[in-house]
């Protein structure tokens, strides 16, 4: 409980050091926006030469299985914004596959990364704070996640969830920080529909380094307080952080190294489970007065 308190904190803390940075004036944007935050192609990759002449060495760097992974990642926003609220329409998707290649062993690869995630948000402006020169008041939310294809022998996640609490929004640097309640209704296994409950903190943020530069930074975490029913592979919690250097090439176009991780512990094990990974991403980004 207590690594979990920590956690919380970290994330509710984590941008309060801008609190002494003047505010930058914002770009003047209409209505209506169609916001493609990121049409992505990433790589990443471990390359390991003359494993075979270090099978038995304590060293793992040296004796570990080289690993490549190519994922497409599309996300994209439809805003439509007032002076009392703002409404978001959104859909995420990203794929990835990682390729093996053991020691003496056949190549083999593996679904790594799978989401498509659409969502809708209704964000009410009930207060305008200094700090960040930020909007913020309550919200809700709902989404729809599933997957393009199934894991292995796991069937396919589908997932309806709600969301229900406060933001801070529009923000110079922090563009969202939110704490909510979550209802979830789980049908990924056929017949055995799990509702759960769960509370949520997230963000996401920017920070302009210089005109080509800015640094990107974004997670959330999720913990499940109740379910209706017992499903081994249902997760009692999520953690997942990721940050990117963006850095502009041409026009709309940037190359940005990057570092994920993802954290969850399902109700059928003893120990959690945890991805980290460095890459590249190649990607595209703008804004569109609609």
């Amino acid at each position: 409980m207590k690594s979990k308190l920590t956690i919380l904190l970290f994330l509710f803390n984590i941008f309060t050091v801008n609190i002494a940075l003047s505010a930058e004036t914002k770009k003047q944007k209409s209505n209506f926006r169609a916001n493609f935050r990121r049409i992505a192609f990433e790589v990443s990759s471990t390359e390991v030469k003359n494993a075979e002449l270090y099978v038995d060495n304590p060293n793992s760097e040296l004796s570990s299985d080289s690993k490549n992974m190519i994922k497409g990642v599309f996300d994209f926003v439809l805003e439509y914004e007032q002076p009392n609220w703002q409404w978001n329409n959104s859909l995420f998707m990203e794929y990835g596959r990682t390729e093996l290649k053991p020691v003496d062993d056949e190549r083999t690869t593996n679904e790594d990364a799978d989401k498509i995630l659409l969502s809708t948000d209704y964000n009410r402006k009930l207060w305008h704070l200094n700090f960040q020169n930020a909007d913020a008041g309550p919200f809700a939310g709902l989404a729809y996640q599933t997957e393009f294809t199934k894991n292995n022998d796991a069937p396919r996640m589908k997932v309806a969830r709600g969301k229900l609490g406060l933001k801070l929004f529009n923000g110079d640097f922090l563009q969202e920080l939110y704490a909510a309640g979550v209802g979830e209704y789980d049908f990924t296994y056929s017949g055995d529909e799990i509702t759960k409950t769960a509370y949520e903190i997230g963000f996401r943020a920017e920070k302009p380094i210089s005109d080509q530069v800015k640094f990107q930074l974004e997670g959330y975490f999720r913990d499940y307080v109740s379910f209706s029913g017992y499903v081994a592979t249902d997760l009692r919690y999520e953690l997942s952080l990721i940050g990117r250097m963006d850095v502009k090439i041409y026009k709309q176009f940037s190359l940005a190294p990057y570092i994920s991780y993802f954290q969850g512990k399902a109700r059928g094990v003893d120990k959690e489970g945890a991805n980290f990974l460095i890459g590249l991403s190649f990607a595209y980004s703008d804004l569109f007065n609609l």
